[in-house]
């Protein structure tokens, strides 16, 4: 059997609900929606976790299960998402999602239609391609804006996108607290011990309750079937991820080299393909691959191999 872990990775769905789920947690989740909302909420002061099912009328509706789902003692709702991997029409899923809290609120007979807040937490462990040529903007504030002032138009509907691979602080770069959940969120299931900057009661319990050590016999099985499903679903990313490179290196020459020979700049063909293939190589070599699959899929000889190696200081 594998060894675990000292902790347990927040990126399982069991990691997410022993850590944030639970009741006698329920402290480490109302200190860190604190450090999220506080500079729009004030201090939240309470919390009570809310049960999800039977949310709606119809079948489908009854299958929108939340991660999490509270309310604070001035009767706002708060969802909590935990999403691994890309999936199509996420956003549109967290809008529906968000529609449920608000339906709640109907009340018979005669309402003037006053609700309360309603805001959407999702921790991603991707990047939506729309947002991958801001690398450093980790956090996106959603909420009803006016397009050509950009004025908020109703600050009571709030969703919050937390895409956690752009998180790239070390430990003494963390000048927040709120860095600091962040940075437990990201590296936790990796960390064999507590970091001395991270010497906080709250950030203690929340090792104290991450210790794989002191789960029982069921919460450990639980645990590691929620991890095997983790790591089959990254290492599945992973390799689809190499394929794809590997496919797109192989077009992306020969779409050049057939561009160039229609238009019939042999000279720049050439110039264009010899340039290319050795930054292509480069990259290669950077990533460990043999010589002989680099030499396959670029066509570079070995002698431009070797030098580029010698450049390289391989």
């Amino acid at each position: 059997m594998e060894r675990l872990d000292k902790y347990v990775s927040p990126f399982t769905d069991f990691g997410f609900k022993k850590l944030f789920g639970e009741e006698p947690n329920k402290e480490l989740l109302l200190d860190f929606l604190n450090e999220l909302l506080y500079a729009e909420q004030g201090r939240i002061v309470s919390l009570t976790y809310l049960k999800n099912e039977n949310l709606g009328p119809s079948e489908l509706d009854r299958r929108a299960v939340f991660d999490i789902f509270c309310e604070n003692e001035r009767g706002e709702k708060f969802i909590v998402e935990l999403q691994k991997t890309k999936q199509n029409f996420f956003k549109d899923r967290t809008v529906y999602y968000a529609t449920f809290p608000i339906q709640q609120q109907a009340e018979r007979n005669a309402w003037n239609f006053e609700l309360k807040a309603v805001y959407l937490v999702a921790i991603l462990d991707f990047v939506f391609d729309e947002d991958k040529n801001q690398p450093d903007k980790y956090r996106y504030d959603i909420k009803l804006t006016d397009q050509e002032t950009h004025k908020v138009f109703y600050d009571k509907l709030t969703f919050i996108y937390l895409e956690m691979p752009k998180f790239r602080k070390t430990v003494d770069e963390l000048e927040t607290r709120f860095d600091k959940w962040l940075y437990i969120i990201r590296n936790l299931g990796q960390l064999d011990r507590m970091p001395e900057k991270l010497r906080e009661q709250i950030f203690e319990r929340l090792f104290e309750a991450a210790e794989i050590a002191r789960f029982t016999p069921a919460q450990i099985l639980s645990y590691e079937d929620s991890l095997k499903v983790y790591r089959d679903i990254q290492n599945s990313l992973d390799t689809a991820r190499q394929d794809g490179e590997m496919v797109g290196l192989k077009r992306g020459l020969q779409q050049g080299i057939e561009q160039g020979i229609e238009q019939g700049i042999e000279q720049g063909i050439e110039q264009g393909i010899s340039a290319n293939t050795e930054i292509i190589a480069t990259r290669l070599l950077a990533r460990g691959l043999p010589d002989a699959d680099i030499m396959e899929l670029t066509g570079i000889s070995a002698e431009a191999l070797a030098r580029l190696k010698r450049t390289a200081g391989q």
